[in-house]
């Protein structure tokens, strides 16, 4: 009986003892100067004892309160984790223990997101599992690509370098990301503002005139009766207008996402617009000759690597081009003539990669192509820039201007009768 109870009595001794919970303190040093900071600790008494042996006085340790609306920080993002990458290949590169490296990287994190991820996966490799079985349980931060490489680099033994070549890859694919960003966000922000101006002046503005018209007692214009009319439609259903708005465009982002038809539509509409046309296709063949350089550098099978490859390339058209070149690479088809069949890909592009496999260095030769359609990015992006900002200037000066002389026509033509 007393050996039963005992056990009764040591079974709640049997816990995590290594979760640790975020605290945060205040105390006084030596000197009797005022500290207060925040450390994740199994307890707070071991966290007064780790301050004091810190030459610190704690008088107060407490749990870090928890966010008013559930799991608090951002959401990781691609950049986070192109800085945990290059800050992984740093840390080994400079001979610090895996599990060391992201002790360090997680402690430094201010998104708490970030921060738990990073100790998960610190807690799975402690556990005994490889870089490639902890950073899976995180597909949504980590896709196949990067998951796909941290394996081979392990396998090759060459994980730091690997890791060096993703963050690379990461920091280059965001950069090419942001110009496209800016090249679309630019002249859309701008036409949502001529928008937003265009209905605070039909709504407010035009029946503060047309009060004035009713004085006059004559017959408007008609170019200020459009106006007019416009207004008054607005006036009674702008509520209808902007649910109409706001709901299309709800409706046309999910059934992009849903629809893989739909995708490919809209991805093929977009690559034959002018201009942002061929900012999108440069945009794409630099993706695509970048992480196929860079997964066949890292010992990823060719076939393998195409596979993983067309998911990465931001446009379906391309994707599916790619997976038919997979299909032709798998059944013996070099892939400069995979290349041709899909009728995609500019000659200069299938020439180069011709080279590369003649001469046994594809992924240098499409690295080298990778850089050269980044750089057309950020020429055309830079030259779209400087076009567009005097179209905008006529844009916004156009529907402003035709409103203020259609207001103002009644008011010449009574000045003309007079």
């Amino acid at each position: 009986m007393s050996v039963a109870r005992s056990a009764i009595k040591k079974a709640p001794v049997d816990r995590n003892t290594s979760q640790m919970l975020p605290f945060v303190w205040e105390g006084t040093d030596k000197r009797g100067v005022k500290m207060k900071g925040e450390q994740a600790a199994k307890n707070a008494n071991f966290l007064r004892a780790e301050l004091r042996k810190q030459g610190i006085t704690p008088s107060v340790v407490k749990p870090k309160p928890k966010p008013l609306f559930g799991s608090a920080g951002k959401t990781i993002s691609a950049k986070d984790i192109a800085f945990f990458s290059r800050q992984m290949a740093t840390m080994m590169k400079s001979g610090v223990p895996i599990v060391g490296a992201l002790e360090i990287i997680g402690s430094g994190h201010k998104n708490p997101r970030m921060k738990k991820m990073v100790t998960d996966i610190r807690t799975d490799i402690e556990g005994g599992s490889s870089l490639y079985e902890a950073i899976s349980k995180h597909p949504v931060q980590f896709d196949e690509l990067y998951r796909n490489l941290v394996r081979a680099g392990e396998g090759a033994g060459v994980l730091e370098t690997v890791l060096d070549t993703v963050a690379t890859y990461k920091e280059n694919i965001e950069a090419l990301k942001g110009k496209i960003k800016k090249a679309l966000f630019y002249p859309a922000m701008v036409i949502a503002v001529a928008i937003i101006v265009s209905a605070i002046l039909l709504i407010f503005v035009v029946p503060q005139f047309e009060s004035v018209f009713k004085n006059f007692g004559a017959e408007l214009p008609a170019f200020t009766q459009i106006i007019v009319n416009l207004s008054r439609f607005m006036v009674s259903w702008w509520w209808l207008m902007l649910l109409i708005v706001v709901g299309s465009g709800f409706g046309i982002l999910y059934a992009y996402k849903r629809s893989p038809s739909m995708q490919h539509g809209l991805d093929r509409l977009i690559l034959k617009v002018p201009v942002i046309g061929q900012i999108m296709n440069n945009s794409s063949i630099a993706r695509f000759s970048r992480t196929t350089a860079v997964t066949f550098r890292a010992g990823v099978p060719l076939v393998e690597a195409l596979g993983i490859v067309a998911g990465a390339t931001g446009n379906s058209v391309y994707e599916k081009a790619v997976l038919r070149m997979r299909d032709d690479v798998s059944v013996g088809y070099p892939v400069n003539m995979a290349m041709k069949q899909v009728n995609l890909f500019p000659h200069m592009v299938v020439q180069m990669t011709a080279i590369g496999e003649e001469a046994g260095a594809l992924d240098a030769m499409l690295f080298k192509v990778a850089e050269y359609y980044e750089q057309e990015v950020n020429n055309a992006v830079d030259a779209l820039s400087s076009l567009l900002e005097p179209m905008i200037m006529i844009f916004i000066g156009t529907i402003v201007g035709s409103m203020v002389i259609g207001m103002y026509l009644p008011i010449f033509k009574l000045a003309a009768v007079v």
